[in-house]
């Protein structure tokens, strides 16, 4: 993902330009008038890997209603909103989603995702119930067996990527945390 063109002030609505601010390494956006630096940092999507059944031998996958990748599957994740936990934000992506309800049993997968200016994180989670009541970006939600994942209908590689590593570390009998770039590397700052 190319570094926004930000033309104008947030705090001002002058005019913006890109330079390398004093005591910085990088270009930013600059305000001419106010000097104030816009930092563009990653966003982080947050989420979960639910399972069901007896050792967690089945995943609870959503199919989407919206774009990017409507019509694929995925696991339940969104947008951390302002003023939660990487936890909190993750149940909370799971409930409206999936109308699943869980208890969360750790810290998964950390993914870096430097092309789309993000970072996913996934916890293991234990689903409470089986009862599931999809939300409006959900066309249905699941509990699949592990082994008959849709692998070639996943919508993103970051799922595909943890549900992997759920998969290993289940038959392994040893839950790690995983963390990976997926994707390109970072282009070098334009000077």
């Amino acid at each position: 993902m190319p570094y926004p063109d930000i033309a104008f002030c947030r705090l001002c609505g002058s005019p913006s330009d890109r330079r390398v601010p004093p005591g910085e390494d990088r270009e930013r956006s600059v305000c001419r008038a106010c000097g104030y630096v816009d930092y563009v940092n990653p966003t982080n999507v947050v989420g979960t890997v639910p399972t069901w059944g007896p050792d967690g031998d089945h995943v609870l996958l959503c199919l989407r209603a919206i774009e990017p990748r409507k019509g694929f599957w995925t696991l339940p994740a969104g947008f951390l909103e302002y003023g939660e936990t990487l936890a909190d934000g993750a149940a909370r992506e799971t409930r409206e989603e999936a109308g699943a309800l869980i208890e969360l049993d750790g810290l998964f997968t950390v993914l870096d995702v430097v092309q789309a200016g993000q970072v996913h994180v996934f916890y293991r989670a234990r689903m409470l119930r089986p009862d599931l009541d999809p939300g409006p970006e959900t066309t249905e939600a699941r509990l699949v067996p592990l082994d008959e994942i849709p692998w070639d209908d996943l919508a993103f590689e970051t799922v595909r990527w943890t549900l992997k590593r759920y998969v290993e570390d289940r038959s392994a009998g040893n839950f790690g945390i995983h963390a990976a770039s997926i994707g390109r590397r970072p282009r070098e700052s334009r000077s």
